[in-house]
Formats: C-alpha cells, sequence, structure tokens
C-alpha cells in the first residue's frame, strides 16, 4: 500500500500530466491521467488473476475519468478496505468469545442461526455474495463488478447491514460503525 501511495503522489504531481476540471455528476473533480497508479494496479489485477481458476465480473480499473477521476480518489478508495473489513472479521472473531459469556445468547444463536459456526458463515456469505454483486452503478461498465466499483457494491452491503438477521451480533460484538472506530 505504502508503494501505491508513492505512485499516487508521483501521478498527482507529474508536470507532464495536467488535470482537467470537470463535472463528473458527482460533483466537479480534478480528472487526470494517472498511468504509474495505473500500471502498478493492473500488474496487480493480472498477478492476482493468474494465481486464480476463475475471475468473477469486469477486470477494468478506473483511472482518470469519471468515476475515478485521480489517483487520489483512487487510493482513497483503497484506504477504505479496512474500514469494511476489520468491523467483519471482529465479529466474526468475537461470536465465540460472547457465547462463552452467555448461555442464553449461545441458545439464541443456536436457535437462530444453527450455531457459532453457521453464523461466522452466513455472515462471511451474506457479504462475499452481495458485497460484490455490482449494486451502486447504472450499467456494466460503471458497475461494482469493475475492480473499484467492487467497493461501491461493498459499501452498498454496509449501508444494509442494519437490516440483516444478524446486525444484533454486530451490535453485540461492539459494533458502531464503519469509521474505524470499533471495538
Amino acid at each position: 500500500m505504502f508503494r501505491l501511495w508513492c505512485l499516487t503522489d508521483e501521478d498527482l504531481l507529474a508536470p507532464n500530466s495536467p488535470y482537467q476540471l470537470t463535472d463528473t455528476g458527482q460533483g466537479l473533480h480534478r480528472i487526470q491521467a494517472s498511468p504509474r497508479i495505473s500500471r502498478a494496479m493492473h500488474v496487480i489485477l493480472h498477478s492476482t488473476q493468474a494465481k486464480l481458476d476463475h475471475w468473477v465480473g469486469s477486470s477494468v480499473i478506473h483511472l482518470g475519468d469519471k468515476n475515478v477521476p485521480n489517483a487520489l480518489m483512487f487510493i482513497d478508495k483503497y484506504a477504505q478496505v479496512g474500514h469494511i473489513l476489520r468491523p467483519i472479521v471482529r465479529t466474526i472473531d468475537e461470536i465465540d468469545v460472547l457465547v462463552t459469556k452467555s448461555s442464553e445468547l449461545k441458545a439464541y444463536i443456536e436457535t437462530s442461526f444453527g450455531g457459532t459456526e453457521a453464523l461466522k458463515k452466513d455472515i462471511l456469505v451474506d457479504f462475499f455474495r452481495e458485497a460484490f454483486d455490482g449494486s451502486g452503478a447504472d450499467n456494466f461498465f460503471d458497475a461494482g463488478s469493475c475492480i473499484d466499483g467492487r467497493l461501491t457494491s461493498a459499501w452498498n452491503w454496509c449501508s444494509r447491514l442494519h437490516g440483516k438477521k444478524f446486525f444484533p451480533i454486530f451490535k453485540l460484538a461492539g459494533f458502531v460503525g464503519f469509521d474505524g472506530k470499533f471495538g
């Protein structure tokens, strides 16, 4: 991640790469080419794809367009990954601790979810199915199936967490939000 931040700075400050102030539909943004960060992300993408049997969705990496206007907007999106994953991981980790402290909670989890392992799987299956489903965009090119758009889908999942059957477990585990102030 540090390397990506350095490349972001180089792209933003490159004298031969001026920006154009443009209304992207999300307000005025500085649209600017980001060749260094683009090259690095394509290397990461292709390396990841080579390690997988199957890739789901688009491999588009938006940079310097109306979706992701510049390298700073791009790297800021990726800096949010920890804010998304940390509360989920902490809740999963806390489930076993919670049931040792309360027989009533253990009974609730057994009755409602089929046990702690089933609850953990329910949370993870729901996240991985819905957090990368392409929600949050108007078409396939802009959709959440593209690399940066998957974060849009993940944020959509986060915004719907309060309506999930397992949301009370998040609250019991200390969840207060996806802003980095968890636990």
